[in-house]
């Protein structure tokens, strides 16, 4: 299955189509192999590792077993490097191509598995967290770029292809993270076959809204961090008394490609919107030792 949604990425020549519309409508997703050049990712690093980003925006959702995937996430792109990774049009084109129209940046998030010690992800359905942000309708997707090369030793993504056709799944909480029914899970793993999306460095995977996944705890001595960006079709504006704290509708300016490295900002994330976990009433964060990294930064 996952040859059949397994792409590799050429600026030159790359475009959506009706194989790669096909792939998307079928299995859920689509992989794009090497959509960011190792020089777009040492930049995009040297914001992620080299900054104050993380020790004073970071925080951990605890899984079943107490161990803690970590994650700073934002609302709004930003003008510094990564918010040209947000804005880019081989993002965010290919969003809109795959979802059948104008998109904006519902939210960015930096997931962080460190060495031996990240936690798992609960299966889920990332609209098992949206619907309950006021989105009526699953018209919206996931791009996760592989930060660092992605496998089973250190908790790459797994996904159940073909699962977002299931519709919405009852979500309930699961340790401090928002999690699917697992006895669904269990059946509809009969159904779809387990993949895991093993993925080198600046590899995209695009996954619908609806689509089942989750990842194993980081038993390994390499850390995993991966982006994820997430955008909404401009149709499915949330509901306004539920939207709080993710955004409605925003226009998003694009950018082309080459900004990523254009881009002379690497410290101000001014604009940003920064998520206080506190205010998100899907998961319940460990914020302790913010404060902690931020005076080591």
């Amino acid at each position: 299955l996952i040859s059949e949604a397994d792409f590799t990425y050429d600026e030159a020549t790359f475009e959506i189509t009706d194989k790669i519309l096909k792939a998307f409508k079928e299995q859920g997703y689509i992989i794009l192999r090497g959509l960011f050049n190792p020089e777009e990712l040492k930049k995009i690093k040297s914001v992620l590792e080299e900054t104050d980003l993380v020790p004073k925006h970071g925080y951990g959702i605890p899984d079943a077993t107490g161990r803690m995937p970590k994650m700073v996430l934002w609302r709004a792109p930003g003008t510094d490097v990564t918010g040209m990774v947000c804005r880019c049009e081989k993002v965010v084109t290919t969003s809109e191509k795959l979802l059948g129209g104008e998109v904006y940046h519902y939210s960015t998030k930096l997931m962080m598995k460190e060495p031996l010690i990240g936690g798992r992800q609960e299966w889920h359905q990332d609209y098992g967290y949206w619907y309950q942000n006021g989105l009526l309708f699953p018209d919206a997707l996931s791009v996760f770029v592989a930060i660092d090369r992605c496998n089973k030793a250190n908790g790459c993504l797994q996904v159940l292809p073909g699962s977002h056709k299931v519709g919405r799944i009852e979500h309930k909480s699961v340790a401090g993270q928002t999690g699917a029914d697992l006895e669904r899970v269990e059946h509809l793993k009969k159904v779809f076959p387990l993949t895991y999306m093993e993925m080198e460095p600046g590899d995209a995977l695009f996954f619908h809204s609806n689509v089942l996944h989750a990842s194993d705890a980081n038993n390994s001595s390499n850390r995993r961090w991966a982006l994820i960006m997430a955008y909404n079709r401009k149709s499915n504006n949330p509901l306004e008394s539920l939207a709080p704290p993710f955004p409605r509708y925003t226009p998003l300016e694009k950018v082309p490609n080459s900004a990523i490295l254009d881009c002379t900002n690497l410290t101000d994330f001014s604009g940003k919107e920064f998520l206080d976990p506190t205010a998100d009433k899907t998961v319940k964060a460990d914020t302790s030792n913010r404060s902690e990294q931020a005076t080591k930064a």
